[in-house]
């Protein structure tokens, strides 16, 4: 008799009633284990306390209405800027109104029509970088931690489109060993993001996330300023940087400042590196998972012979893994918006300045939705319960206007670097090893992701 496949690890969650004291400590711990199990069931729940007046919601007729049918009235709350505004600035990723369209009048372009194609090249060498520090690191078996490798590969992406620079490069290379630092020091929503703490009182961050942002910030702007160097000079390679520093707004006519691409530049490499490295880690620790996947994908991988931009519509089994993998362990597990003016949801008041909490962790595994929800499943996107929750219950890259701008590049990103190294390595659980999904500035795990890594024969690879 064949045994179920395991499921992928989930964190468990707290009782269902817990003292306020007792949450906020689960919550500074982990976002994800402080929640109570009755979220992957309910549509809509709703939290009061002192300061505190907060609506999850999983519904996605109500999910589509503060996403896409009337956004400008459920803006991003302020307070989500509270623990990432020393490195993000005002950048698009914590901007509303005015400001945010002026600022994706000026971004989107960059990211639109052929751009996928002409930044291929840039991740395809990225992804083949990153096949060679792994073969340099192993030997036949070694333990790798893989969110490390992943890392590594996905700011190598950023800064091969962004600058036209290796991760090698040495400012690039301060700047990527100076993030991880700051990864684990900052969650992407911490308790600032639920209490309203008045203006005055100062803001406390753990030892060294303020320096290290202001350090990151200086090598963002060197590289700003020796870009827009050599766009005045007339030297400038024609890539992302190259293309948003030289757009004007449409409306207005005005570029971006200096200070203003770096606020730009840094929630980039926030979105683009840390998103991607997340999700990417999480397939690779499935694929190990998996191994009957994992040579379906390694065998799919030999179209990566074709180095055209054109192989990357032949990897379709990498690509619903990938979107697996964003299903089960989306890298922004929670998104919070504000109520503008005052609003009914499933015939509750929900008063104006009420936060709205929107989990795709939450949602991606609702079981009122979802078939099998914490199983591992990539048919599932060609079944009709998958469609139907695409389209309706699958946010990885939130939705609507404020959708990610880069949700086009991570979904050749991810499949080109799963695809790659499948192709060269098999990989391998760790007895007792098995990771534990944690919240930190995304879903990551609590002890790191650690695989045993094994090269491939030339005839295991082409097979």
């Amino acid at each position: 008799m064949t045994e179920p496949l395991p499921h992928p690890p989930k964190p468990a969650a707290r009782p269902d009633k817990v003292s306020l004291w007792r949450y906020l400590q689960l919550f500074r711990q982990d976002i994800l284990s402080a929640q109570p199990g009755k979220l992957y069931r309910a549509w809509m729940a709703e939290f009061r306390a002192p300061r505190i007046h907060s609506f999850m919601i999983n519904q996605p007729e109500l999910i589509a209405r503060v996403l896409k049918d009337a956004p400008d009235d459920f803006p991003k709350s302020d307070r989500i800027a509270e623990g990432l505004k020393p490195l993000l600035g005002n950048s698009v990723f914590l901007t509303n109104g005015e400001t945010w369209k002026r600022q994706r009048r000026i971004i989107d372009p960059a990211f639109e029509g052929g751009r996928l194609k002409e930044t291929f090249p840039a991740m395809r060498a990225a992804a083949e970088a990153c096949v060679a520090r792994m073969g340099k690191q192993i030997g036949t078996g070694r333990v790798l931690e893989v969110e490390e490798v992943t890392s590594h590969a996905a700011a190598d992406v950023i800064f091969r489109t962004l600058f036209s620079l290796p991760i090698e490069h040495a400012v690039a290379a301060e700047v990527f060993s100076r993030f991880r630092d700051y990864q684990r020091s900052q969650p992407l929503l911490n308790l600032a993001a639920f209490l309203p703490l008045p203006r005055w009182m100062p803001r406390f961050f753990r030892s060294g996330t303020r320096a290290n942002a202001a350090k990151i910030r200086g090598l963002i702007r060197e590289l700003t300023e020796t870009r827009m160097a050599q766009i005045n000079a007339g030297t400038a390679p024609d890539d992302l940087a190259t293309k948003i520093m030289t757009t004007s707004d449409p409306q207005t006519g005005a570029r971006f400042t200096t200070e203003e691409m770096v606020d730009q530049v840094a929630i980039f490499f926030l979105a683009g590196h840390e998103t991607s490295a997340s999700a990417l880690a999480w397939a690779l620790y499935l694929m190990a998972l998996y191994p009957d996947w994992q040579e379906r994908l390694a065998k799919e991988a030999c179209a990566l012979e074709d180095e055209s931009f054109s192989a990357m519509s032949k990897l379709k089994l990498s690509r619903d893994v990938f979107r697996e993998a964003l299903r089960l362990y989306p890298p922004v597990p929670m998104m919070v918006r504000e109520a503008g003016c005052p609003v009914n949801f499933r015939d509750r008041a929900v008063p104006k300045g009420a936060q709205i909490v929107l989990s795709p962790w939450h949602l991606h595994r609702h079981e009122r939705l979802w078939d099998n929800p914490d199983g591992f499943d990539p048919t599932r996107w060609h079944s009709e319960n998958g469609k139907t929750c695409q389209r309706q219950a699958y946010i990885p890259f939130s939705a609507g206007p404020r959708v990610c701008t880069g949700a086009g590049f991570a979904m050749v990103e991810g499949p080109l670097i799963l695809s790659m190294i499948l192709r060269h390595f098999q990989l391998e659980r760790v007895s007792g090893s098995d990771p534990v999904p944690v919240a930190h500035l995304t879903v990551r795990s609590e002890a790191g992701i650690h695989l045993r890594i094994i090269p491939r024969s030339r005839d295991q690879s082409v097979s």
